[in-house]
């Protein structure tokens, strides 16, 4: 092999020290023109606008969310509240906003708290979407050692991590779900507040639910001051959150560093909510079993004897697993045993029989299926395989990876996806329109998530919402005089929070519950709920008015 030879060229070192002492040109003119002319097609001429969407031309951005990452950056120096209703793209506003920061040299270090469940969905969306290097904190990780890191709020908080956390100047901050941030006694706000950031966005579908100081606290983690102190705030405007849109001042204040857009206001409303409910009457056999446990005054309470009504008007399975396991708590065998023979015998669910009528009827579309417990859910899986239908299971105990991996089998390869509660937030399935709510919860703002994971921003077709309920039982209660008498199903709940903490209803759910607890009678409990329901209706009407009058905050 041949040796190697390197020789000096000090020519060029000698060329500009020379340079330097005549105080005479160090370049030739061409090259100095054509770095010139470079320099000039990478620098941003003017603040206003966004460079990030010439990065982003596989993103179809909506006008609203280009609009919301202006304000925020220009208007509102990068500390904003995204405050837009379900569904409507605060991801991407926020995904948008940071990427033009990036972009800018604005910002280099970046911390992102999100819900458990959504960690890995921020980290796809950032990645794929924006093209934006954000990583999920692992237990290996240093928190310095990236920097874009995505983790929970419950995570970040906890040592040794919230003492890492707290030692780093981050020049963007993000926190999804930020509603969970009102309480300013709380061990999260305190954490938030001593957190060095430079741009902070707090995101949040519902800004106030219950008290107007919940709005004072958000604001004020953003821009402390803005809002005065809390003292002067509760003596000025007191707790009253009509003030938000009957004060002019107050409201112009909030303006400033709040954004939010509504579904009636974008093209989102374009695609359509087509509601069906489909009524089903109980075989002879089951509906005797239902008339026998309405019956039972002992060995149960009011309330259980609520929770065991709703699952057998789910499936056979859920209530007979609750009754068994009540025969072992209370050492009551003896006298739920000829009900517990009873449902051993009963045949297939009509609800099960009618989804497989549903499912066939619809085609090969994807179809998401709720029910409210985990043993119907067990059951549906096995009666839709026996039909030749396949699915796949989501709910709250899988961890993050298993509901990836949930959804990409629902996506590429299952017809059907029997979700829990757990499915009503925190996954996003645009890919399918079709959803049947085989359960009816009672609360209408979990009805709302729901619907939220199908029609939301990236949705192009209509969807169609199907809704199962039994006649002669307690869940034509519910449809009747809750949902159908004030048209829930339709109409996007935006409203409803604010009405329920005018009544003091803190929980409706469990509104129902008491009326139910409470009534002597089905028929008195039926009359409760329809003094409830028109209560709902009318105030829902006086806000219409109200919006009317004084417009949307």
């Amino acid at each position: 092999m041949k040796s190697i030879h390197l020789q000096k060229d000090s020519t060029f070192i000698d060329n500009l020290q020379a340079n330097f002492e005549q105080d005479g040109k160090f370049s030739p003119w061409d090259l100095f023109s054509m770095a010139y002319q470079a320099e000039l097609t990478t620098i941003t001429p003017e603040f206003s606008g966004l460079r990030s969407l010439e990065h982003l031309p596989h993103v179809d951005f909506l006008d609203h969310q280009i609009s919301t990452a202006e304000q925020a950056i220009e208007d509102m120096n990068g500390r904003a509240i995204l405050a837009d209703e379900v569904g409507l793209g605060k991801t991407i506003e926020a995904g948008l906003i940071l990427k033009e920061y990036m972009i800018r040299g604005l910002v280099k270090k970046a911390l992102i708290l999100v819900p458990a469940s959504l960690v890995n969905q921020w980290v796809t969306e950032l990645n794929e979407k924006f093209y934006i290097p954000a990583v999920a904190h692992r237990k290996n990780y240093t928190w310095e050692q990236s920097d874009v890191i995505i983790t929970s709020l419950d995570t970040a908080k906890r040592s040794p991590h919230q003492e890492a956390i707290l030692d780093i100047n981050y020049d963007f901050i993000l926190i999804d779900e930020a509603h969970k941030l009102k309480n300013h006694k709380t061990k999260n706000y305190s954490f938030v507040r001593q957190l060095k950031k430079k741009y902070c966005l707090l995101l949040t579908a519902t800004p106030v639910q219950n008290r107007l100081l919940e709005i004072f606290n958000l604001v004020s983690l953003l821009k402390p001051g803005h809002l005065g102190n809390y003292d002067s705030f509760l003596d000025q405007y007191g707790k009253d959150r009509k003030k938000i849109k009957q004060d002019i001042y107050l409201k112009q204040l909030i303006q400033k560093v709040m954004i939010r857009n509504t579904r009636k206001d974008t093209i989102l409303n374009n695609t359509k909510r087509h509601i069906e409910t489909i009524w089903i009457d109980f075989k002879p056999e089951h509906q005797q079993v239902y008339d026998e446990l309405n019956d039972i005054t002992m060995p149960f309470s009011s309330f259980s004897k609520i929770t065991f009504l709703r699952e057998m008007c789910s499936s056979r399975e859920a209530c007979y697993l609750s009754l068994k396991k009540l025969t072992k708590e209370e050492k009551k065998e003896e006298t739920l045993q000829p009900v517990l023979e009873k449902i051993e015998q009963l045949p297939h669910h009509v609800k099960a029989e009618k989804l497989v009528e549903l499912l066939k009827k619809i085609g090969d579309e994807k179809v998401i299926v709720f029910t409210e417990y985990r043993a119907t859910q067990y059951y549906l899986q096995w009666y839709l395989q026996q039909e030749g239908i396949s699915s796949v299971p989501f709910r709250g105990g899988f961890k993050k990876g298993k509901k990836d991996w949930m959804r990409q089998l629902f996506r590429d390869h299952a017809q059907v996806l029997i979700a829990t509660e757990a499915g009503g937030e925190g996954i996003n399935l645009q890919f399918c329109n079709q959803m049947v709510n085989y359960d009816l919860p009672w609360n209408p703002m979990r009805l709302e998530q729901r619907i939220g994971r199908i029609h939301r921003y990236g949705q192009e077709n209509d969807v169609h919402v199907y809704n199962f309920a039994i006649r002669d039982t307690i869940e034509e209660h519910i449809m009747n005089l809750l949902y159908e008498k004030i048209n829930l199903f339709e109409r996007v709940i935006g409203q409803l929070d604010d009405i329920l903490a005018e009544l003091n209803i803190a929980d409706i759910e469990k509104e129902i519950e008491s009326i139910y607890t409470e009534a002597s009678s089905t028929g008195e409990a039926k009359i409760k709920l329809d003094n409830l329901s028109s209560i709902i209706k009318q105030n829902h009407e006086h806000a219409d008015s109200q919006e009317r009058q004084y417009g949307n905050y």
